[in-house]
Formats: C-alpha cells, structure tokens, sequence
C-alpha cells in the first residue's frame, strides 16, 4: 500500500472513534438522570450544568449530534470505498459496503451506546464540554433543518411545538413502580412512596372512617356506664350522640374525663360530661386529603367528622387516617384486631382470601399488590355491588376485574363477607 493509502485508512479509523463518540454522547446525554444530574448542579458542578443546558434543549443537541455522527460515517465509507476499489478494483465497493456496515455496527454504535448505559452519569458528564462546543459549531444548520422538519410537519398537520411531557408526579410514579417490578424497590417502600403520591388524588370520602364502622357513645348513658365505655375503648378521642347516633353533640377526649374523675377524687356524681366535651368539626366529604393534613397539622384537633352533600352525617376521618394512607395501618397494644383493616383478609389454602367486605379497595391492593379499580367504589362491597347491580345474596358469584367473588354473608341491606379468587389468565 502506497503512504496515501496508508493515511485515507488511518483517516477512516480516525473517523470511526469520531462516530464512536458522537454515539455514546447522544445515549449518555439522553439516559443521564436528571435528578442526579441536577443535584450536582447545585453542589456547584459546572459539568452537570453543562449537562442540564444541552438537555434542556434536545432539539438542537439531538439535531448537532446527528449531524456530526452522519458526516463522519458517509466520509468515513467514501475513504473505505475509494481504499477498496484502488486494491480490489471493481468488487472494493463491495467488500467496502461489509466491511464499513460491521465496523459502524460493532465500533460506531453497539460498543459505544453500551459503554454508555453502563455509566451514563459519568459518560455524560465527560463529553458534556467537547458536545457543547460541536452545538454551538453547528447551530446554523441545525436550526435550519428543524425549521424544514417543522415545515413539513404542519404541511400533515402536525405542530412539533405541542408536546405533551409526562408530569413529574406520573414520572415518579412509574419510576417506583418500574423499580419494583426489577426489585430495585421493595414493596413496603413503593406503597409508602406512593401513598404520598396519591394524597393529592385522594377526598377525605376515600380514607374516612364509615359512620357505620364508627365507636360513639350516647351522652345520656349513666356517667359509671359512660366511664366504663370509654375505658374499654380503644380510642382516646370519641364522638358522643345524643339518642341518635348520627347527631354527633361533641368529642370526648379521654384525658379530659380522666382528669375530671381524678378531681372529683373518684367521686362519678360529680362528673357531668356534656362540660368535658369538644365541639365536633365538621368538613365536606369532598375536602382533598391533602388539604385535610394540612389543616389538621394547622390546628389543635385531630378529628373530624365528615358530612355528605345534604348535610348528613358520612363518617370521620383522624389524622391517623391520613397517615396510615402513607406508611401504612398503624395499631399499638390498646388496639383491637378489628382496628386493623387488613386483619379482615384470610387466605385460603386454594390460593384465594376470604375478606371482610368493609375494607377499603386501597387497602387490600396494598396488602396484596392488586389493581382493583376504586374509581367508583370505596369498599370491596362497594365492588361487587357495581358489578351485580344489585345487593346479591349469599352463595351469589360475580366476576369482574379479573377476579370471582363469592357472597357468603350478608348484614342486611350490606355484603358483610365475600370469597375473592384470581381468574385464570
């Protein structure tokens, strides 16, 4: 081989570390973490500031990488082609278009956009200052070849300028839920994390605590009866009716009955409640949790009752509530099994569970990593009445989001219980 054959051939290897560079920068640029990336700029990193101020603009970051990489691989074949054809003669530009369409492949695409996977904060941060030169060199075209891109695009009615970007609350989400799928996160970690997350979807309906479900005494009771009760409860905070259970009067903190019974040194005739009790709260069913936690961490109460639309009595729903929605129930040695909504799921040895039809969809996805929709039910109940149209009876069967469930009691106008299998696939 002649010198100037020598120096076209060292020139196309010399092309091909360029293409190899151009090709890990774009695969490194685009699967940089922004969260790391942006943490390091604030540390004062000026390479991760470079980093963001590429990836800010993609358009034109995408736009001079490809420019450059497709000007060094065609000069890098037309070298090869001209190498082949001066010693092979005719077949070179065959033997040119094998050999340039491995070496691309393998050296100029494979090799680099797997390196850079592999290390894609590191891989970034290294070429971000060469890249940010090779931008700034070619702006000029690019900005020419995306006004031509826009061109044709509204010429088929598209606008490149409208773009939908996943909000940071769903990139997260999927992100938690991505990891876990990989065991990357576990599951305890995912439901809490997403539970913070959800807050901001959530009413104070979805997390309440169902004026039926609810322990309240009847201020009229005889204060050593009423003393009792409030002993045996497992709660510190009691809404108290008057006759009807649904006409809340106050709240009964026991620490203000203990203190009452201490001063009267024990003496119970001299207890009146009606003076140790606290004004009821009242908030609409259609307050956001969100808003709720703030007011309660705001105010001195952690209680509230709920009303529906007309007015009416719908629950109540505590602080504890709302953080059980984040890391999960929370009980101590003064609760009751029943307290813990996810006691009422039993497994069978068939693989399916029997469950107290009362637990809150939310719950028994989270205790059993299921999808059941909650859209347009709160309660298991609330589920399999959807499905039936109707209240069914025991023994009923109904089949909906891919799973069967069975009646097997019924209080009332309620499903008390129901038998819940996973259908075939």
């Amino acid at each position: 081989m002649t010198l100037t054959l020598w120096l076209t051939t060292a020139g196309i290897v010399l092309l091909l570390a360029m293409s190899f560079f151009f090709s890990g920068s774009e695969t490194a640029l685009t699967a940089a973490s922004r969260a790391r990336m942006h943490q390091l700029a604030r540390s004062g990193d000026k390479r991760a500031m470079l980093v963001e101020t590429l990836t800010s603009e993609k358009e034109r970051l995408i736009g001079a990488i490809l420019l450059g990489n497709n000007i060094v691989n065609i000069l890098a074949s037309t070298l090869a082609a001209s190498v082949l054809i001066a010693v092979f003669g005719e077949a070179g530009i065959a033997y040119a278009t094998i050999a340039m369409t491995a070496a691309v492949v393998i050296f100029s695409e494979v090799l680099p956009k797997t390196l850079a996977l592999m290390r894609p904060d590191g891989f970034a941060l290294g070429v971000a200052p060469l890249v940010r030169i090779i931008v700034v060199i070619f702006a000029p075209v690019t900005l020419a070849v995306q006004a031509i891109v826009n061109s044709i695009l509204r010429l088929f009615g598209l606008d490149a300028s409208n773009q939908t970007d996943i909000s940071g609350h769903d990139e997260i989400r999927g992100t938690l839920d991505l990891l876990h799928s990989e065991g990357g996160v576990v599951k305890d970690d995912r439901d809490m994390l997403g539970g913070l997350l959800d807050l901001r979807d959530l009413v104070v309906s979805d997390v309440m605590v169902h004026r039926t479900q609810m322990t309240s005494l009847d201020i009229n009771l005889p204060v050593e009866e009423f003393v009792n009760a409030v002993l045996e409860s497992a709660y510190t905070r009691i809404p108290l009716y008057n006759d009807n259970p649904d006409d809340i009067v106050g709240i009964l903190h026991s620490k203000d009955m203990l203190r009452a019974v201490m001063a009267a040194k024990g003496d119970l005739t001299q207890v009146n409640v009606r003076d140790l009790i606290n004004k009821p709260w009242y908030i609409p069913e259609s307050t956001r949790v969100q808003d709720q936690l703030a007011s309660f961490l705001k105010g001195k109460s952690h209680m509230a009752l709920v009303l529906d639309e007309y007015g009416d009595l719908e629950g109540l729903v505590t602080l504890e509530d709302i953080i059980e929605e984040i890391v999960g129930d929370i009980s101590d040695e003064h609760d009751e099994p029943d307290d813990v909504s996810v006691s009422g799921i039993n497994a069978q040895a068939d693989g399916s569970y029997i469950v107290d039809a009362s637990i809150p969809i939310r719950d028994i996805n989270r205790a059993l990593d299921w999808n059941l929709p909650d859209d347009h039910a709160n309660t298991v109940a609330g589920i399999v009445i959807n499905a039936a149209k109707i209240i069914p009876q025991p023994g009923a069967t109904i089949s909906a989001h891919g799973f069967t469930f069975l009646v097997l009691e019924r209080d009332r106008q309620r499903v008390a219980k129901v038998k819940i299998s996973a259908q075939p696939e």
